[in-house]
């Protein structure tokens, strides 16, 4: 039964039984509410309007329609929705497709279920999740491809390694715990940081960083 403030969730994913069990973590979860689940995005186009959820979890893989082209239909639609993607294995050309195409974070299946409630909870707050090896995917075609820019204002020492994590796709707890300093002050230094950057979400932070090299 749904609650104020519950983060409202919504499925697509093709296969039933994972589908089944995505809807009974998030019910089963204080602070969290599946108010949809659908096995194709073209039942989803159908049925989520009514329903308007914050998050929709997007299986990359569906038949019909792939998730990688959806996120771009879903978020001209439905532009209060943001999509996180999930993925059996991280698919360099995928990963941009979905991303390019409006995708605001991108996991693995196998990430456990506290990380991925984690995760819907810091896309819904605006950051960008990702499971470390599409991250490093992500920050190795930067690499290829980013020409070097000179930064108005220097990120300090401290402030360059968060973004380094954050970039390795660490969630703000665990920012917290690797620095060994409060999820206050976390968010603190990200705030430091989206203002130097002159940026106003992680994933804006990181894609700056990497395009301008401070980080790799």
């Amino acid at each position: 039964m749904q609650s104020p403030g519950d983060i409202r969730v919504a499925i697509v994913e093709d296969d039933g039984g994972t589908r089944e069990g995505l809807a009974l973590l998030i019910d089963g979860t204080p602070g969290y509410c599946c108010v949809g689940s659908y096995g194709s995005l073209e039942e989803a186009f159908r049925l989520i309007g009514s329903r308007r959820p914050d998050v929709l979890l997007l299986d990359i893989n569906l038949p019909g329609m792939p998730g990688s082209q959806g996120v771009g239909v879903l978020r001209e639609r439905f532009s209060s929705i943001q999509v996180l993607m999930l993925t059996v294995y991280a698919d360099q050309e995928m990963i941009f497709n979905s991303i390019c195409n409006g995708a605001c974070g991108y996991l693995l299946k196998k990430t456990p279920p506290p990380r991925l409630l984690d995760a819907i909870r810091e896309v819904y707050e605006g950051g960008a999740p990702m499971s470390p090896e599409i991250a490093r995917k992500v920050i190795a075609v930067f690499q290829r491809t980013a020409p070097p820019q000179h930064l108005e204002e220097a990120l300090t020492s401290h402030e360059l390694r968060l973004l380094k994590l954050l970039a390795e796709g660490y969630s703000y707890q665990a920012l917290g715990d690797q620095l060994q300093i409060s999820i206050n002050t976390v968010r603190n230094y990200i705030r430091r940081i989206y203002d130097k950057l002159h940026v106003h979400s992680k994933s804006e932070a990181v894609s700056k960083a990497l395009r301008r090299r401070l980080i790799e």
